[in-house]
């Protein structure tokens, strides 16, 4: 419960009223708002972490499937909560969603 005396504030991410405080968490240190990426059972995703996939996926514009099990090498985030930015051999720019990988 908060105390009468915080302030509230507009969130306009979610569209609701919270307490300054509550916000105050989901910020970053740079200012930003903190993004949670989560894979498809719910792990919170980081920079630099390793993910597998967990359905195959044809891949747009390289002709090429990746196979489900396939690792995937330090992911990068970006500021969409369901995409992930990741490299992987003979694949430039490849993107994929949160809700197809599964940290390892």
């Amino acid at each position: 419960m908060t105390g009468e005396d915080d302030d509230y504030v507009y969130d306009e991410a979610s569209g609701e009223w919270m307490p300054a405080s509550e916000l105050a968490k989901r910020v970053g240190d740079d200012g930003t708002e903190a993004i949670e990426v989560r894979d498809a059972v719910g792990n919170l995703l980081q920079d630099g972490d390793q993910v597998t996939l967990i359905k195959d996926l044809d891949v747009k514009g390289a002709g090429q499937t990746l196979k489900r099990g396939t690792l995937i090498k330090s992911i990068r985030l970006t500021g969409d909560p369901q995409e992930i930015d990741c490299r992987y051999e003979g694949i430039k720019g490849l993107v994929l969603r949160a809700e197809f990988v599964k940290k390892r």
